[in-house]
């Protein structure tokens, strides 16, 4: 009589899982080097020539004036500073107070959460630009104009409710078992969120954090309208300063626009590498 063989998961799913991926990485490889590499090479193409009429991925002369100039007549270093004071604490608060608001979503009572997430959703629909006007008028009468206080004040209310809902989803997937064994330890909300949920939704604040730099570095229109002093402008301002140049000095532009995609594309490498870390401890 033949015994009976036991055969393990397929590893079907787990190479069509890595084969997307590869596919994924491939098509991000494809749509973004190209630019950042003419980006780059434009950037290190000597200011004051007449513009090539095609692109040169390798320019000759190389030169790295467009940087020095970029940093004496946009400001960039001061800039760049203070988009990074922005970021430190825009980021870290906008992602605590969306982690805090989705958990208590996930764990009131049905009836509140479907209210709370159907005006989040209507918030969602409303443009930015309509809330110009009011949040303007706002910090005007507070004082708080030409400061950096209204790019951080947004923060404080999880910048977005996407945000808010996207924590919603995750920490409601997790199994219930985790909250009634956390209830059986009488542990406290706030306990259970930080020990046990949180650390289980990595990937979301991994991705989440991600985000939220990127549209805090990129932000233009904010600080367009609440900054004036040129001592306070964010990168974004400090580049539309660059764009204003003669085409001869076009590389002092795109040298400027480098020094600013540097950070963005440094935190996305970070996150994702914590999403694949994340992916190789599931497949263990």
């Amino acid at each position: 009589m033949a015994r009976g063989r036991t055969r393990g998961p397929s590893p079907l799913p787990e190479r069509a899982a890595r084969l997307w991926r590869t596919l994924g990485a491939a098509f991000v490889l494809l749509v973004f080097v190209p630019p950042l590499l003419l980006l780059v090479s434009g950037s290190l193409t000597e200011p004051g020539l007449p513009p090539s009429p095609t692109p040169q991925l390798v320019p000759e002369p190389l030169s790295t004036t467009g940087y020095e100039r970029a940093l004496d007549l946009g400001g960039l270093l001061r800039a760049s500073l203070n988009s990074v004071l922005v970021a430190v604490v825009a980021v870290p608060l906008s992602v605590l107070v969306a982690a805090l608001a989705g958990f208590a979503l996930a764990r009131i009572a049905p009836r509140t959460t479907a209210v709370v997430v159907a005006a989040s959703l209507v918030a969602l629909m409303v443009p930015a630009t309509a809330l110009l006007v009011p949040r303007f008028a706002i910090f005007r009468l507070l004082g708080l104009t030409d400061t950096l206080v209204p790019l951080i004040a947004p923060a404080m209310l999880g910048t977005s409710p996407l945000y808010v809902l996207v924590y919603y989803l995750a920490f409601r997937a997790l199994p219930a078992d985790l909250y009634d064994a956390c209830l059986v330890e009488d542990l406290s909300p706030l306990r259970t969120w930080w020990r046990f949920a949180l650390p289980l939704v990595r990937p979301v604040t991994a991705g989440l954090t991600a985000l939220t730099f990127v549209l805090t570095w990129s932000n233009f229109l904010d600080p367009l309208v609440y900054v004036y002093d040129r001592d306070l402008f964010t990168l974004p301002l400090a580049l539309r300063s660059l764009s204003l140049l003669d085409p001869t000095n076009f590389p002092v532009f795109l040298a400027g626009a480098v020094i600013a995609t540097v950070p963005a594309l440094v935190v996305f490498a970070l996150a994702q590498r914590r999403f694949l870390h994340h992916d190789d401890r599931s497949e263990d």
